[in-house]
């Protein structure tokens, strides 16, 4: 008994090495006509990608990638001399073998013990070629623009090849429904928008159905994708499908982005690393926008989130700053009422920001030498003065501490618009404009409302002309 006890136990112990050597990861590359090359292993994050592993490849063209621990799923990629790189599914089995030839390694790519790897190569080479005839089919429309009867006929061919498209893609999701692979083609496959009738008597149709489709599309964006799925994060797809959202889908106002954050952040809240990624694409998302009114967007994601305690992955140090720098944002947010400024002014008497009954008051802060400056105050000088146009007024404020240049300057370009002067700075206005830099403009309304802030002076007019037909 004790025999065969000590041979069951000699025929488990290969099983148990066995068991121990699929610990980790570890993937073959052949690469037959690449010899004595490195090749790197490295994965997406968000829209930017980094190397994991590096392997130099022997003389055969052979080379292991290893690691004691498992890889986070998701895309990675074999990265080749000049840039060049195929990609690979890292998913729960992390041991495989990978080859092609360096000449032709689209076209000769085979994967071995990964049926999902294999899966995928076969959907990229099938996706490639229903790629191309699309692309085909948008030139032939665009050569053929002036001829009616072959744009109709070429209209028909291009949406039968994008129902074909859309069809083979979820052909693959039903093929590998369940796995990663299934996931990432879901999470590609664009919202079916339903065609929606517009009842008779609508004055107008073509908006009505706009409306419907703009959010039905707005509504269900996300229905394909899984916030919760963490494999997402190592891939390209989630990243451009958020910059895709709040790029092109939502209209860019302020409102509108504020309530679709607060769906999104609701949705990905089951996910900690999802959140995270979330949060942080939106912070630097709208801390690098150039749309006017978009600040109040960051105020809404610091409070919210970043100020809140939930980022719990900042420091004590960049909140703090944060925090300074949407005090200064805050109280100057497009809708809101702007503060009272009372200054010294070069008629030698004390002015009011709120004294000034006009529909407009251009809030224009400035100084004689700045380049920028001389180069906007003589066009806001002649689009204040040619026509004069009585309904509007521009509340200057000079920020620099130096009087005799303030008033040369005035005097020599004669500008007959309020000039306030406040060297110590005992209004604030810095702090209530955030004037940080020179020339700084905002636009207010007759009841002192911003309506417009850190626009060129070029912008001014057709602003306020339009802001007129709007709200007329």
């Amino acid at each position: 008994m004790r025999k065969l006890f000590f041979y069951i136990l000699l025929l488990l112990i290969p099983a148990f090495s066995f068991g121990q050597l699929k610990n980790g990861y570890e993937i073959n590359i052949n690469i037959k006509d690449l010899q004595d090359s490195t090749v790197f292993l490295a994965y997406h994050l968000g829209d930017k990608q980094y190397i994991k592993d590096t392997v130099k490849l022997d003389r055969t063209g052979h080379g292991i990638v290893h690691g004691s621990e498992v890889l986070p799923q998701g895309i990675y990629m074999i990265v080749l001399p000049g840039r060049r790189y195929f990609e690979l599914l890292i998913t729960a089995n992390q041991h495989f073998s990978v080859s092609c030839l360096f000449s032709d390694y689209f076209n000769t790519l085979k994967f071995t013990g990964s049926e999902e790897n294999s899966a995928f190569v076969e959907y990229q080479k099938k996706w490639v070629t229903m790629q191309q005839r699309a692309a085909a089919i948008s030139k032939r429309i665009q050569n053929n623009k002036q001829n009616n009867d072959s744009l109709k006929i070429l209209a028909s061919v291009q949406k039968l090849q994008e129902e074909n498209m859309k069809s083979y893609l979820k052909s693959v999701i039903k093929e590998n429904e369940g796995n990663f692979l299934g996931t990432l083609i879901k999470a590609l496959l664009p919202v079916d928008i339903p065609d929606f009738p517009v009842p008779i008597g609508f004055a107008n149709p073509d908006s009505v159905r706009w409306v419907r489709n703009y959010n039905y599309n707005k509504d269900h964006f996300f229905d394909n994708i899984d916030l919760t799925d963490e494999r997402l994060l190592r891939t390209p797809i989630l990243n451009a499908r958020l910059d895709a959202f709040f790029t092109n889908v939502l209209i860019q106002s302020p409102d509108t982005i504020n309530k679709e954050i607060d769906k999104l952040i609701k949705k990905c809240s089951g996910n900690y690393k999802i959140f995270q990624f979330v949060s942080v694409f939106l912070f630097n998302h709208f801390r690098q926008s150039e749309i006017m009114g978009q600040d109040a967007v960051m105020v809404k994601l610091a409070d919210d989130i970043y100020l809140s305690g939930k980022a719990d992955w900042v420091t004590k140090e960049f909140k703090d700053d944060l925090r300074k720098q949407i005090d200064l944002i805050r109280p100057n947010l497009i809708g809101k009422k702007a503060e009272n400024i009372v200054m010294d002014s070069y008629k030698g008497i004390f002015v009011s920001l709120y004294d000034v009954e006009k529909d407009f008051t251009i809030l224009y802060f400035w100084e004689p030498n700045c380049g920028h400056c001389q180069e906007a105050t003589p066009k806001l000088k002649a689009y204040y003065d040619k026509p004069k146009d009585y309904s509007l007024e521009v509340f200057a404020v000079c920020t620099t501490s130096d009087k005799a240049k303030w008033t040369k300057y005035i005097e020599d370009n004669k500008l007959t618009w309020i000039n306030g002067w406040d060297p110590k700075r005992s209004s604030h206005f810095d702090y209530y404009y955030n004037v940080q830099s020179t020339p700084t403009i905002y636009i207010l309304d007759k009841n002192k409302k911003i309506i417009a802030k850190k626009l060129g002076v070029e912008e001014i007019g057709p602003f306020i002309e339009n802001y007129r037909k709007f709200f007329k």
